[in-house]
């Protein structure tokens, strides 16, 4: 397949930045560098172009340089929170991944980050707090503090029911519980009970008044 040498015009990841100047395909060069823009053949005038290349290239460097400190600093504040499901061990299902970060700090920070930035030496496999590497820029190196929890609902907790020592009417007797007898109500006598009095008693009738 035939070459050209071409000089690139703006930054094109994996092939280079702009002022560069390159070998690729001719096709490629024809079919989509030149009628996108993003390239010029590589001829004599053509090369007086290069200096401004170069010097709008520094610009874009130093304007990128500068965003990715304050990227940096803004990052380095913040903790991303990952919820996870667990099971009753306490032990996660699966891991989390430099994708899952990048995902996070785009849903709670509106925060875009190329996944290929956030450095794992391996997956996340625990819940509690981490700190990840962010290699921001070949100049800018941060850490980002990320939570992983559990969403799995907390046990609940049943609480006992107040003890009121006027409602326990129990005593333990010779190692068992017996339920105490409640008191009889005591009934006041209004009035004392008095000797009933004897109905008067008639003398007999003698006999001379039974014959009569």
């Amino acid at each position: 397949m035939p070459k050209t040498e071409v000089i690139l015009t703006h930054n094109i990841v994996g092939l280079g930045a702009e002022s560069d100047q390159v070998k690729v395909a001719a096709g490629y060069a024809r079919n989509y560098l030149f009628p996108q823009g993003l390239a010029i053949p590589l001829t004599g005038a053509n090369k007086r172009r290069l200096e401004v290349l170069k010097q709008r290239r520094a610009e874009r460097e130093a304007d990128e340089l500068n965003h990715m400190n304050d990227l940096s600093r803004s990052l380095s504040k913040l903790t991303a929170v990952i919820a996870v499901k667990t099971g009753d061990d306490g032990k996660m299902f699966g891991s989390v991944t430099s994708g899952a970060i990048a995902d996070q700090l785009k849903t709670q920070f509106d925060v875009s980050l190329d996944k290929k930035k956030i450095h794992l030496q391996e997956p996340i496999r625990t819940l509690g707090e981490h700190e990840v590497e962010l290699r921001l820029h070949h100049d800018v190196v941060t850490k980002l503090k990320v939570r992983v929890e559990s969403i799995n609902p907390a046990p609940a907790v049943v609480e006992a029911p107040a003890f009121d020592r006027r409602d326990d009417r129990t005593e333990k007797r010779g190692g068992r519980r017996t339920e105490r007898a409640e008191a009889a109500p005591v009934v006041e006598k209004t009035e004392k009970a008095g000797k009933a009095e004897k109905p008067e008693r008639k003398p007999r009738a003698t006999k001379a008044e039974k014959a009569e």
